[in-house]
């Protein structure tokens, strides 16, 4: 199963190129928690910290496409570590003023969403160049996806780690250095730097000019949804069955359940078009999410957490897939950051909707919202059909030698029925 991925990470700059980009996007993984960690240890209420960290992630979710559409223009490192070294200095600036004045927490919390640098995207794009091999592509779309879950668990742990050896200021600082010196390792690799976008058409629409990927990103929109709601329901679950403790577990089995089907997901290759296994994916998603609402004991319903995670990842990496055939050319990273983004947006309307749902009809209503929302999100795949399978003319460029930086290739590759 492994052999797949040892393949790709022997592949040159493969395995910088990732290792890069999960502690490049360290700071974004743990913004949150970090905020959060701060401002009580500041003194702060929970409220003010929650106001701080949702003006992180509205600003990042504006920030993404910008700047994805920006690295398109213009190259990777003219735009990512730019942006990186920005976004770092808000924070810093954050850590240092703490909230007083008010208004300079908030206007820091806005620079350092807003410039979170699209590093997620970029390694997408370079992937067909660096790997050349349509199959070994797709198997580090999935490593990527498996990789995420990775990085969303060990980054809050690295960040508790170092509150305690430190101070939850100086966890700030180091995991915002951290992401500076991830980006630096990105854009100073010559894949990165010889990388460049095919050429464009002028449009205010970029990315979003394609209908296919519009319709990936409806339905994406509600399978974030599914995934924010089960936090919160998760946390009425716990009060009653032990505690921040079976939170913590309900939650790793999520990430759990990921890991273990992304890298299952990844480890063969698929044929047939990736549209058609999207929305097998969605549905198998979806009816994962229903045993939750039987809400048995802690043991049983960590079992049920860690089932309710498996097709998450494999979702994702399809997606990616799917986003590569759709984007219009010269987009990719746009497009790439879009997706991004509203799967962020997803998850945080799908935290806002539990809320109320939980508190007017307990967990089982609460846990009921996922499998819901991953239907919804089957009926749009569904309902969008034909113009998912008009695919795209392809998006990424990669260029052909590091010792030819001016001539390109197209490595995206053909619409056919291998995906």
């Amino acid at each position: 199963m492994a052999a797949g991925y040892l393949e790709i990470l022997r592949a040159r700059y493969a395995a910088r190129l990732l290792a890069g980009t999960l502690t490049g996007r360290l700071p974004n993984a743990t913004a949150a928690i970090a905020v959060v960690l701060f401002i009580r240890a500041e003194g702060g209420t929970y409220s003010l910290a929650g106001a701080l960290a949702a003006v992180y992630g509205v600003a990042n979710a504006v920030g993404q496409p910008l700047l994805g559409r920006l690295v398109d223009l213009y190259g990777q490192p003219r735009v990512q570590l730019p942006a990186a070294l920005v976004s770092a200095l808000g924070m810093g600036v954050f850590a240092f003023s703490g909230t007083d004045p008010l208004p300079v927490a908030y206007l820091a919390m806005v620079v350092a969403g807003l410039f979170t640098p699209p590093l997620e995207g970029g390694l997408r794009a370079l992937w067909p160049s660096v790997l050349r091999r349509e199959e070994q592509v797709h198997t580090a779309y999935a490593m990527d996806a498996v990789a995420q879950e990775v990085m969303f668990t060990v980054g809050p742990l690295l960040l508790t780690l170092c509150a305690s050896l430190w101070s939850a200021r100086e966890a700030l600082l180091i995991l915002n250095v951290l992401g500076v010196l991830g980006a630096l390792s990105v854009v100073l690799s010559p894949p990165s730097r010889a990388w460049r976008s095919a050429p464009r058409e002028a449009h205010w629409l970029g990315a979003l000019r394609s209908p296919g990927l519009l319709a990936l990103l409806g339905a994406f929109l509600f399978v974030g949804i599914a995934l924010g709601s089960i936090t919160v329901a998760a946390v009425s679950y716990a009060d009653d069955h032990g505690g921040d403790a079976v939170y913590g577990w309900l939650m790793a089995a999520v990430g759990l359940g990921a890991l273990v089907g992304g890298t299952v997901y990844g480890a063969r290759q698929w044929s047939g078009a990736p549209e058609r296994r999207l929305r097998a994916l969605v549905a198998l998603l979806a009816v994962c999410y229903l045993p939750l609402t039987l809400m048995p004991g802690a043991v049983a319903m960590t079992a049920l957490a860690a089932l309710a995670g498996v097709f998450l990842a494999p979702c994702i990496a399809c997606a990616f897939i799917i986003v590569d055939r759709h984007a219009p050319r010269g987009t990719v990273i746009e497009a790439f950051s879009w997706l991004v983004t509203t799967f962020t947006v997803g998850a945080s309307v799908g935290t806002g909707l539990a809320g109320p749902v939980v508190e007017r009809g307990g967990a089982v209503w609460g846990f009921a919202l996922p499998g819901v929302a991953g239907a919804a999100a089957l009926v749009v795949l569904l309902a969008t059909g034909r113009v998912l399978a008009a695919t795209g003319d392809g998006a990424v460029v990669a260029v052909s030698s590091e010792n030819d930086p001016n001539r390109a290739v197209e490595p995206r590759f053909s619409s056919g029925d291998r995906a």
